[in-house]
């Protein structure tokens, strides 16, 4: 079953991750859960740019709900990845990210593209909370 990304999304960042030689397996390519990684850094550095929490004791912010990976192409060492952050989908308290990966020096070819569903949470309290008006104004 493959999901499909949305086509009305917001692009909000861009970055390059280098694959190491240690991301791949036995098949000689990278391994499934390294997507996931890589899934991880694009939305973390996109947080961090735009001022969200640094550690889940400050507050309140995100918690990732589910997520998804669809593999198109087998990345492999060596090279780099760009990763391509986008969000969409606000909800009251809730909204979706997506990343699409590709290889640099290959322009739109997609290797893979992946999401999650993100629940900005009170972290003491362990419940959903409304989206903080700089995260919602992120969606025009």
């Amino acid at each position: 079953m493959r999901f499909t990304l949305p086509e009305h999304k917001t692009l909000t960042h861009e970055t390059v991750i280098t694959i190491r030689w240690g991301d791949m397996d036995a098949m000689g390519h990278v391994n499934n859960t390294v997507y996931f990684r890589y899934l991880e850094i694009a939305r973390l550095e996109w947080l961090y740019r735009i001022g969200g929490p640094a550690h889940p004791s400050h507050g309140s912010g995100p918690v990732i709900v589910n997520a998804f990976c669809n593999f198109m192409r087998q990345l492999e060492f060596p090279g780099e990845v760009l990763a391509r952050h986008y969000i969409a989908n606000p909800g009251r308290t809730s909204f979706d990210t997506y990343v699409v990966m590709e290889r640099v020096g290959e322009p739109g070819v997609v290797y893979a593209e992946g999401g999650a569903k993100t629940v900005w949470t009170d972290y003491a309290a362990k419940k959903a909370v409304p989206l903080p008006e700089a995260i919602r104004a992120l969606f025009g």
